[in-house]
């Protein structure tokens, strides 16, 4: 079976389509960076705060798969187009913002326009490149681009930080936008469903305020002093998900083809993820936190530190596709898991070794993964349907992230405060202080006679190194038991060449 082979338009066009992956990487850390000098001059309140931090990922979250499906029906260049255009005003509106609350506009409408970018993209990618082997090439050029964006992002915000006022930060999405708009209508090739059906306006309706609910709840739980709002907005979240895919089972067009968890490579490649995605950004916050209040090291120490970790995830995402082409992914992906878990282990020690050691080996085994079972999620589904399986893929790795920060930050919190032994001479109100958290312990520290303080200080790190230790090894127990998935539902996709036919479809 001849199957078209991208050229070389194609992967110039692959380049553009890396931009917009690129710069949301980037202006998720950025914000970071300009948070201070923003709060120095536009005052906001705490709870403001927050929501200029958070309303951004909670509005991606939520539109994921409605701009999938959208993408689907108007056409998925058109609506990368039109998000690129929306994204460009909004970071303009967002550097120049007078107050608070217009830059918590600001903030919401790049989180509805970056939901458009993600799922373009990934789709434009499947329909773009026909031939397998070169689709996972391109994907895992596509997730280079994201990683990028984590790795620069701090140095160019810092850069622009240092020279000029905390909006320059939000101008780096202009000139991006505006070379995607100017080369995307030149190299991108359109495509839409020939019969999409007529978008229902409650099955969108239910999967905004589904995911939104649900995000909201899980990220409260995060925090770790979840309220009565955050466990109703959950429940209310995953009662609303309920509803929304007893409707997908009933309506002629579905906003989510629920058909497509028929197949094993969709299914087990999204489950495979999800367990996976889970893990890494709740230990990251705890290696994080470690390397600081632990080890003493500064910020700057701690975050090159991590340029192992993230040379490794690019490291496995280049030598994924060529892999594949020898063994069947499903084998690889388990295998580099393999790998991810014992790296994991190596958490369950103390110092910096380990811990960087740990860190470099569960990014590099979880990559390969990363990149074949996004591309089996995007390929195993028809070309017409492609938005909305980049959508669900992007939704469940969001929900898993916030989910796993819940999940094992709890897990650590709960070791520390159980192995936390307070000295006496501390009062009842400072050892509760000090049994919240590990930074909370430190504080109090500071406020307590020398041998008392230091003992303090000493029994919180240790009691923090436990609830790490506790927290990695149930992460290498999350990502084995993702190893066996990815193992065996994914053991009859055979390895990737030139000629492999592509999936049929139903």
């Amino acid at each position: 079976m001849n199957i078209e082979r991208a050229g070389r338009r194609e992967w110039i066009g692959l380049g553009v389509l890396i931009l917009p992956t690129l710069l949301l990487s980037i202006d998720v850390s950025v914000l970071h960076l300009a948070a201070p000098a923003l709060s120095e001059d536009l005052r906001p309140t705490g709870a403001q705060l927050l929501w200029i931090n958070d309303i951004y990922g909670f509005l991606i979250a939520g539109f994921l798969i409605t701009m999938g499906t959208i993408g689907d029906r108007i056409g998925r260049r058109k609506l990368l187009l039109i998000g690129a255009g929306a994204f460009a005003v909004a970071s303009a509106l967002a550097a120049y913002a007078p107050s608070a609350e217009v830059l918590i506009a600001a903030r919401a409408l790049l989180g509805v326009a970056g939901a458009t970018l993600m799922p373009s993209t990934l789709s434009l990618i499947r329909n773009m490149f026909h031939d397998p082997a070169q689709r996972t090439t391109a994907i895992s050029f596509w997730m280079i681009g994201f990683s990028g964006g984590m790795v620069i992002g701090p140095l160019v915000g810092g850069a622009l930080l240092e020279n000029f006022w905390w909006g320059s930060a939000f101008l780096l999405g202009v000139p991006v936008m505006a070379v995607l708009l100017v080369a995307g209508p030149l190299l991108l090739p359109e495509y839409r469903a020939p019969d999409p059906g007529r978008l229902d306006l409650v099955s969108v309706v239910l999967s905004v305020v589904a995911a939104l609910a649900a995000t909201y709840g899980v990220k409260e739980l995060a925090a770790g002093e979840p309220g009565p709002l955050a466990i109703l907005a959950l429940a209310v979240g995953l009662a609303l998900a309920v509803v929304f895919i007893r409707r997908q089972r009933t309506i002629p067009a579905p906003l989510l083809d629920l058909k497509l968890f028929a197949d094993r490579r969709f299914s087990g490649s999204l489950a495979s993820l999800m367990l996976v995605i889970l893990v890494g950004p709740g230990l990251g916050l705890l290696a994080g936190q470690y390397m600081q209040l632990v080890l003493g090291l500064s910020p700057l120490e701690a975050g090159l530190w991590t340029l192992p970790s993230t040379l490794a995830v690019v490291a496995g995402f280049v030598a994924a596709p060529p892999l594949a082409r020898r063994i069947r992914p499903g084998y690889v992906a388990a295998a580099g898991l393999v790998l991810g878990a014992g790296g994991l282990l190596l958490l369950t020690q103390p110092g910096l070794a380990p811990l960087v050691t740990g860190q470099t080996l569960f990014f590099l085994g979880a990559s390969p993964l990363l990149v074949l079972g996004t591309d089996m999620v995007v390929g195993s589904a028809p070309p017409e349907r492609s938005g909305s399986a980049a959508a669900l893929s992007e939704t469940a790795q969001e929900f898993g992230g916030a989910l796993g920060l819940a999940i094992f930050g709890s897990i650590a919190a709960a070791v520390y405060t159980a192995r936390l032994t307070v000295p006496d001479g501390v009062s009842p109100e400072a050892a509760e202080a000090a049994g919240d958290t590990l930074g909370g312990a430190i504080a109090v520290a500071s406020g307590q006679p020398g041998p008392v303080a230091a003992a303090l200080a000493d029994a919180a790190r240790e009691a923090f190194g436990s609830g790490l230790a506790v927290a990695a090894g149930a992460g290498a127990a999350v990502v084995l038991a993702a190893a066996i998935m990815a193992a065996t539902a994914l053991r009859h996709v055979p390895a990737l060449s030139a000629d492999t036919p592509a999936p049929a479809h139903d």
